[in-house]
């Protein structure tokens, strides 16, 4: 079965349809124990997209660096999070749309269209939107998107991990790996992870009996 490729027709579409800034947004850090959630917001110049752009997870590491100073050379780029706290108060999907709001309203000039991976528009997006599931893979817009907020997160876990050596946030960016879950009833909780979460959250239970 051939892997899809993203195109532009989505943001074309829109386009067509009366809209003249299309941002393509979406986030990662849904599944982590540790970190915040991270959201990007991308609106792509029609005539100037860089190549290769794809679902953030089927590139490499090298690629995906690439491609994220790129699009901050020649599209409109907002990246977003919602914290750990925010994370447990309101739990990790409302967490999750919270950061792609904010990243829409960080974009330098506002947009009338949103294109969303996923299957909701989150609640207080204040612009007109439209969903796509596996959007990654489909629209070059969402893809530009998670490229971007991968990175970025990717980065910001391998800064906390020089802070906290072992859980392996260098390599696991926070993902309950076998490594991750032993550090975790090895060295205990920190700030950084997710108390609602079930691994952790028996860990602190299980402390407290």
């Amino acid at each position: 079965m051939a892997k899809t490729i993203p195109t532009f027709e989505y943001e074309e579409d829109a386009i067509n349809s009366g809209y003249s800034r299309v941002a393509g947004v979406d986030e990662v850090g849904r599944g982590p124990l540790a970190g915040p959630v991270v959201a990007a917001a991308v609106v792509l110049d029609p005539d100037n997209i860089p190549d290769g752009l794809n679902d953030s997870k089927q590139m490499s590491a090298k690629k995906r660096e690439a491609l994220y100073d790129i699009l901050y050379d020649v599209a409109d780029v907002s990246i977003a999070e919602a914290s750990v706290r925010e994370i447990e108060e309101i739990n990790i999907l409302q967490a999750s749309h919270l950061a792609m709001v904010r990243a829409v309203s960080g974009l330098k000039q506002p947009v009338d269209f949103v294109l969303i991976d996923g299957n909701a528009v989150p609640r207080g997006l204040n612009v007109a939107a439209g969903t796509l599931i596996k959007g990654d893979t489909r629209s070059l817009s969402i893809a530009a998107a998670s490229i971007v907020a991968k990175v970025w997160r990717d980065r910001l876990m391998l800064s906390l991990a020089q802070q906290h050596p072992g859980y392996g946030w260098e390599t696991n960016a926070g993902y309950p790996t076998p490594q991750h879950k032993a550090r975790l009833k090895s060295h205990g909780v920190t700030l950084h992870h997710r108390r609602t979460f079930a691994p952790v959250h028996n860990i602190l239970w299980q402390e407290k009996k």
